[in-house]
């Protein structure tokens, strides 16, 4: 009991230090602003709340003083429940700086700019709206204000009353699918902590105590004035219960007028009504890279992610080893199995996975550094852009451009992520395109192509003279794809039609005018294998739902769908745990699941076919 006693008091008192942190470094905005309310700023407010004309003073004065074109307002008094919800999910040291991270709002009021909204597509006009409107524009307007986006504590702003009633929807607003995981687990730790209490009355007494004091710990003296940190203090476990108690009875979300997933369903009825043979082509006799006809079927799988119709056959050519989708889809299979993957149904789920981190990002962009100083970039296959607003932090003057086949691209644009959005195929593009940039990047594109030496040909009459060609892709050769067999994610079934290795890549390369000069391979292992190779396994066990192309759930399919997943989330917990211990050793290895090469155009006269 000791040792644990002992944790939990350096767990509790850690966590103290850092929302105490926190706090301290928001900013507050001038209590004398001399700045006149301005039609270029509207304000977004909660129901209940009523902003004076000098607090929307102060508001546009610390916007202007600090190049902001969104601020959330944070009350200077306050209730400690909002303040420390505040401060454990937002850090105010890099809230504004992460050009990535989510949009947070406390529920109260933001100031926005006009031409933001614009935009974004809001009204230009203000607005009182539910909190969780409030939260949900907070989000969306961080990915069009990704440096000029912050919160600040504004004086004179006041806030005692707990909105436990919407606090649900507002929780499921900001963290989404993460609401019940923290519903659920709350009292699992108040339990836990007067059951520890009682067990041990010396130590649990002592680790319950700081739980009460936490409140004084993190707020006392600091920037935000919390009327109730007494109470909580002498009965933080008994508030806490009532206040668990009023979010889970709360209002959550109103249902949408309409089920966008049973609008679809007509739809992908039809598309499939004669079947799925249009949606392949002939199969092939020889490899598409070499021409050799010793072909062998390396996997057979099915759609492991989206669970749409369908089997799918990776070969392997004996000679050469290239390994490609045979037969591969057509034009029209393309539009089914990329429909509400990139975009529509499965937009939001692929943004909080491309905006998870900006690592990678910087990670591929510092392989340029050494090599030349771009001043026009071209990133293909963009999506919404999260390579071109991530890599300005590697290189500022830089004009980044964006090009990818579906509107994400346009959205690009919208956002400022991209200075110019192209929506179009590479190779008809490059046409107009000679000799325009100085880098061209492709990560995770060339494997969806139809035919890959037509994009390396495209990259070339993109570039300039001594111009780089950035390419990462999964490698087939990794030891992974043949241990985990259809479960390893890189084969991304029905998605990737060409598999290149490193050998073939550079023959490629060399063959239309561009010459290797770098190679990242172990160094460029992301850890992803075993967990979704759980999380596949986990997906294809569970009854499909909530999909337009799958029957719809009755009420005894829809439970064994939910306690497949809940048995099967440690499943995947443990596959993320064994990535990150093997991720050591695949950073030094010869193959890991992905490979970058930074290649130079050193021939004006590629060859051709």
């Amino acid at each position: 009991m000791m040792i644990v006693g002992i944790a939990l008091i350096v767990l509790f008192l850690a966590d103290a230090l850092r929302l105490r942190f926190r706090i301290g470094s928001l900013q507050t905005a001038s209590a004398d602003p001399r700045t006149e309310e301005s039609g270029e700023v509207c304000f977004l407010t909660a129901q209940d709340i009523t902003l004076s004309p000098e607090i929307r003073q102060r508001m546009i004065a610390h916007m202007n003083a600090n190049g902001l074109d969104v601020l959330d307002a944070i009350p200077a008094q306050w209730h400690s429940l909002g303040a420390l919800s505040l401060a454990q999910m937002v850090d105010p040291s890099t809230y504004r700086t992460a050009r990535l991270g989510k949009g947070r709002t406390v529920g109260i009021a933001l100031a926005v700019r006009t031409s933001v909204l614009q935009r974004a597509g809001y009204p230009t006009t203000d607005r009182v709206v539910e909190p969780a409107d409030l939260a949900q524009a907070a989000r969306r307007l961080k990915l069009y204000t990704c440096t000029t986006n912050d919160l600040a504590i504004i004086p004179g702003l006041r806030q005692h009353k707990l909105r436990l009633g919407q606090r649900k929807a507002l929780l499921h607003e900001m963290i989404g699918g993460m609401t019940w995981v923290v519903l659920i687990g709350q009292p699992l730790v108040f339990c836990g902590l007067v059951t520890f209490a009682i067990l041990s009355p010396l130590w649990g007494g002592i680790v319950l105590g700081l739980f009460h004091l936490q409140p004084i710990m993190t707020l006392a003296f600091g920037p935000i004035r919390a009327w109730d940190t007494t109470v909580q203090a002498l009965s933080r476990v008994a508030l806490e219960a009532c206040y668990w108690v009023g979010t889970i009875l709360g209002d959550g979300r109103a249902p949408e007028a309409s089920d966008p997933v049973e609008d679809k369903r007509p739809r992908y009825t039809k598309w499939v009504e004669n079947g799925l043979d249009d949606f392949f082509e002939e199969k092939r006799t020889s490899c598409p890279l070499c021409g050799d006809e010793q072909l062998k079927a390396r996997i057979q799988t099915c759609d492991l992610v989206q669970r749409k119709p369908g089997r799918f056959t990776l070969d392997e050519c004996g000679q050469c080893q290239h390994v490609f989708q045979n037969p591969r889809l057509s034009l029209a299979g393309l539009d089914y199995y990329y429909s509400d993957f990139y975009d529509g149904l499965g937009e939001a789920g692929l943004e909080a996975i491309f905006g998870h981190s900006a690592e990678p990002y910087w990670t591929r962009a510092r392989m340029v550094e050494g090599h030349i100083e771009p001043a026009l970039w071209l990133d293909v296959g963009a999506g919404h852009g999260h390579f071109c607003c991530t890599a300005r932090d590697i290189f500022p003057n830089t004009r980044f451009d964006a090009l990818d086949l579906s509107e994400s691209v346009d959205e690009a644009a919208r956002r400022g992520w991209a200075d110019q959005g192209i929506r179009a195929l590479f190779p008809e593009a490059a046409t107009d395109m000679s000799s325009r940039y100085d880098v061209v990047s492709m990560s995770h594109y060339l494997e969806h192509t139809r035919e890959p030496e037509d994009e390396i040909r495209a990259a070339h009459q993109a570039l300039k003279t001594d111009g780089m060609l950035l390419i990462e892709v999964p490698d087939p050769q990794c030891l992974f794809g043949r241990l985990l067999g259809r479960w390893w994610l890189p084969w991304f079934q029905p998605q990737h039609q060409h598999l290149l290795s490193t050998n073939n890549l550079k023959k490629v390369l060399q063959s239309h005018g561009f010459e290797p000069v770098e190679w990242h391979t172990g160094s460029a292992h992301q850890p992803v294998d075993f967990l979704f190779a759980a999380y596949m396994l986990v997906n294809r066990l569970a009854p499909a739902d909530g999909l337009p192309w799958t029957p719809k759930l009755n009420s005894a399919r829809s439970f064994l769908h939910r306690a497949i997943w809940l048995l099967g989330t440690p499943w995947i917990a443990a596959g993320w745990l064994l990535d990150r211990i093997i991720s050591p050793f695949m950073t030094r290895a010869a193959h890991s699941n992905t490979y970058r090469v930074l290649a130079r155009k050193t021939d004006a006269s590629p060859a051709l076919d």
